[in-house]
């Protein structure tokens, strides 16, 4: 297990925890807005905490949160701010390297597969692209709920020599607990994600903000895809710590409560089941925080 890669964890509660402001529609905008001091604390705390990967706050940076008008005018530099502030906090590390990913999200709203926009979609991901690509190190197309999604970001990062890893969202509802065949929000199979991932040039598939009951078999599901295609992708995992039933709702129009079950023993446990399955990146999603980091760099390491 030692060659697991420890990603960071969600940023959402983190801000919230520091002292930081989030209501909507800007959420996590916010804080890079009113106290972008907060978000680079965050990511020191990730560091800290033993995170080998810190990923971008420019996840609400997108008109479905801070709205056109001020996309086009505040946009670029709030993109760059988020790559700086992550940056800076990466190489402020002397004794080991902290890699940042610049982070990609669902341009129309997470969990919102009907709203791609096949047409307008590299408008808004050429913004990002241009703006984070001088901070970053690996490109993460995240939270995506259907292929297009992830063809989309392929396709924006195209010309880039860096890296992309491409990370969906997969179904929690109560046919995904008791076992079903694992599938994307949009319905589409995991199955089908990771054969488009094989064939795609990404460096790693991964599965996050859904709950982490139903990682394993996604996991499962992709490394089987994987040796079938003689495809040399990582896998990696990134759970969310909601409570209850999400079913269609957005994944960040409010604050969804967290579930008190899920600390960061019960969390360890759960992510070594995925790492026997075959994940080697493993970090968290909405509601993990630093201590659940803290405990997956304990486990993992030798």
């Amino acid at each position: 297990m030692s060659t697991t890669r420890i990603l960071d964890g969600g940023m959402s509660r983190e801000l919230l925890r520091l002292g930081a402001e989030l209501k909507q529609p800007e959420w996590s905008a916010l804080a890079l807005i009113n106290s972008p001091d907060i978000v680079r604390q965050v990511h020191q705390e990730f560091i800290a905490a033993g995170s080998q990967i810190v990923t971008t706050n420019s996840y609400a940076l997108v008109p479905f949160h801070i709205g056109e008008e001020r996309f086009r005018k505040e946009g670029p530099a709030l993109i760059r701010l988020a790559g700086r502030l992550a940056r800076e906090a990466a190489d402020a590390v002397t004794d080991r390297k902290i890699l940042v990913a610049g982070s990609l999200p669902p341009i129309f709203g997470s969990y919102e597969p009907q709203n791609f926009q096949p047409s307008r979609v590299q408008d808004y991901l050429k913004v990002l692209v241009e703006n984070l690509g001088p901070f970053v190190d690996i490109w993460l197309g995240e939270t995506l709920s259907l292929i297009a999604e992830a063809e989309a970001v392929r396709q924006a990062v195209a010309t880039s020599a860096k890296p992309f890893w491409i990370s969906f969202t997969v179904a929690d509802d109560e046919a995904a607990m008791k076992g079903a065949e694992p599938r994307l929000r949009s319905n589409e199979s995991v199955e089908d994600a990771a054969s488009w991932a094989a064939s795609s040039g990404a460096e790693a598939l991964l599965f996050n903000c859904s709950k982490p009951e139903v990682m394993q078999a996604a996991v499962e599901t992709a490394a089987r895809v994987f040796r079938k295609m003689d495809a040399p992708l990582e896998i990696g995992v990134y759970a969310n710590a909601f409570e209850g039933e999400q079913g269609e709702a957005a994944a960040n129009e409010g604050l969804h409560d967290t579930r008190s079950d899920l600390n960061d023993d019960a969390y360890s446990h759960y992510a070594c089941s995925w790492a026997e399955a075959g994940a080697t990146i493993i970090g968290g999603c909405c509601g993990i925080g630093a201590a659940h980091i803290h405990r997956l760099k304990t486990t993992f390491s030798d």
